[in-house]
């Protein structure tokens, strides 16, 4: 948000102090904006809360005043073939700490990404730190539907010109943004919803069968937020699955479409272990949520500059702020937690799980979520079929 001037002393230009002085102003009319807009104050504020509600869920459980449960790690079984993991988002923060984790676990690790250099770079980073990392990329954005239908296709064209399995044992929906402006995809839905829970819903729909063909059990891990906390209360139909109830909006509703989406992402996860219950032939098949905590990352990149660093710093002093490689240990126990840990909520590495919000084991929300969400894929897909 306003980077001209930084960029053109970046490249050795000189700026005018008329203009600097300009450009300051410009940033702290942003940052006063910013910090007077109710959304601001619901992160501030609510977004703090929830993040404290879980961490006292730990200090319960260490104090054995709430029963704990914990899970260790189970290396994945490769006597038969190597597992094929996919990663969305994988080219920065948790996407990129969890590939270059897994890459030492025997996976073949499908990274997800939006730009091919930054595919690249990423794919360059983890074999400088595995020499023996099996990796293929695909470009792929969570937002675009044609995209993720068209990615579907072509993983399985990979597979049968690798002559490999055509399975999966590992999805792993981390792609995710925080956009603190209004934007639509292209079919007219809200960014927001696009990528962190509608992208992930389509993908898992479609990559179901191939993680249902896997002779070894398979998994499915959302990754998802404590801010789905501060949701108590939602009417679950097309249009606030699609986002255009936070596009209405005269201010845009960031923080609640953010919150939301990753409500809809922790609900789908409760769903679809149910479902999957029922099915006989996908028994071998789990779905895990994990929650990273408060990692720096570049979610925070719409945000402010000063805000975000006061934030981290903040975060930091209260020893709350993680780094990627340390925020990702969530995710990799979910992905490697033996096969009874079902439909649990795991938190803040270690193998730890905690209760996720007590509305979010609402089950009628939960299958009235999954009824919207199947209307609105059916028609997607019929609508590239088509096409």
């Amino acid at each position: 948000m306003g980077f001209s001037a930084i960029d053109e002393i970046s490249f050795g230009k000189e700026v005018p102090s008329v203009r600097k002085m300009g450009m300051s102003a410009k940033r702290l009319r942003e940052v006063l904006l910013f910090v007077c807009s109710v959304e601001f104050w619901r992160m501030a504020v609510l977004w703090s809360i929830a993040l404290i509600t879980s961490y006292f869920q730990l200090l319960l459980q260490s104090l054995h005043i709430q029963k704990s449960y914990s899970y260790p790690r189970r290396s994945p079984e490769t006597s038969a073939f190597r597992p094929v993991c996919i990663i969305t988002g994988a080219t920065s923060g948790l996407g990129a700490a969890a590939a270059r984790a897994l890459s030492k676990e025997s996976f073949t690790i499908v990274l997800v990404g939006r730009t091919p250099d930054a595919l690249s770079k990423t794919a360059a980073e983890i074999r400088k730190f595995n020499k023996e990392a099996h990796l293929k990329a695909f470009e792929v954005d969570i937002s675009d539907f044609r995209s993720i239908f068209h990615f579907k296709e072509s993983l399985q064209q990979w597979l049968q010109d690798s002559n490999m399995h055509p399975s999966v044992q590992l999805l792993i929906n981390n792609a995710g943004i925080l956009a603190t402006s209004p934007r639509k995809t292209a079919e007219g839905y809200d960014e927001m919803m696009a990528t962190n829970y509608i992208g992930a819903f389509c993908l898992t729909q479609l990559l179901l069968p191939l993680l249902i063909n896997s002779p070894v059990p398979s998994r499915i891990v959302n990754v998802t937020s404590f801010t789905h906390r501060t949701v108590g209360s939602m009417q679950v139909d097309r249009q606030a699955v699609e986002g255009k109830c936070f596009l209405r909006s005269k201010q845009y509703l960031f923080a609640q479409a953010y919150e939301y989406s990753k409500f809809c992402l922790l609900l789908f996860s409760y769903a679809l272990h149910r479902k999957i219950g029922l099915m006989e032939k996908a028994s071998h098949v789990s779905v895990i949520p994990a929650d990273p905590g408060v990692v720096k990352t570049n979610l925070m990149r719409e945000v402010p500059p000063f805000l975000s660093s006061l934030a981290f710093a903040v975060l930091k002093l209260m020893g709350l702020l993680q780094s990627p490689d340390d925020g990702v240990r969530s995710i990799i126990d979910a992905a490697l937690a033996p096969p009874e840990a079902l439909g649990v909520y795991f938190f803040s590495g270690n193998g730890r799980t905690i209760n996720s919000s007590p509305f979010s084991y609402n089950a009628k929300l939960a299958s009235e979520l999954w009824s919207a969400s199947c209307d609105l894929f059916t028609e997607l897909e019929l609508a590239y079929k088509e096409s």
